[in-house]
């Protein structure tokens, strides 16, 4: 099981990202404020959940959490000021709306930009670890999902109900045989012929 916090005693929200290295499509980010005493035995990384259940422990992040929101950044302002800044933006957006206010962050991966005065913790596979993380990276994943699986039906020949828009075969090979869509990271290498950044999906 998860660990419930990382400071006890204080309001912690726990944010993540999820569409890093996608594409196309927008970077979603979620914070989470879980109760101190919240326990579930399933709750994980949503990588190592399975999509019944990242939307099955959606409905219980959202019904038990103290407070819960989702931000985003699309594409355009992707390629103008990069993913890694997309996707902290992404995250502040996300504590920008929480209803209550936190007194700490603690934050899937090693990098983060300051959030108004509040202090935060960077930890490296933090959605494994910390279950206001892990509840964060089921939401982001899951909206996300929803983002792309709606797009899909204007863009059928990407294969997004699939890929959700990440640089699988079939994609690269949709925009190989009939170009980019507005959704489309214009600075990302869309075709993947040359070194491409690594990425941690």
């Amino acid at each position: 099981m998860l660990e419930p916090y990382y400071h006890s005693g204080v309001i912690e929200a726990g944010c993540d990202e999820a569409g890093r290295g996608c594409l196309a499509g927008p970077v979603y980010a979620a914070a989470v404020i879980m109760p101190p005493d919240f326990r579930n035995d399933i709750l994980n990384d949503s990588k190592q959940l399975t999509e019944k259940k990242r939307y099955q422990l959606r409905e219980i992040i959202e019904r038990e959490a103290l407070a819960w929101a989702v931000g985003i950044v699309d594409n355009h302002e992707i390629d103008e000021i990069n993913i890694l800044r997309a996707s902290i933006l992404a995250m502040h957006r996300a504590l920008d709306q929480l209803k209550v206010r936190p007194e700490e962050v603690i934050v899937d991966g090693n990098r983060f930009y300051k959030y108004r005065n509040l202090p935060h913790t960077t930890i490296v596979k933090g959605d494994g670890k910390y279950m206001s993380i892990a509840a964060a990276s089921i939401l982001a994943k899951t909206y996300r999902d929803d983002f792309m699986l709606k797009i899909h039906k204007e863009y059928p020949l990407y294969h997004w109900d699939k890929n959700k828009g990440y640089p699988a075969k079939v994609h690269r090979e949709a925009i190989r045989q009939y170009g980019t869509t507005p959704y489309h990271r214009m600075s990302y290498n869309l075709l993947g012929d040359s070194q491409q950044l690594e990425f941690d999906f």
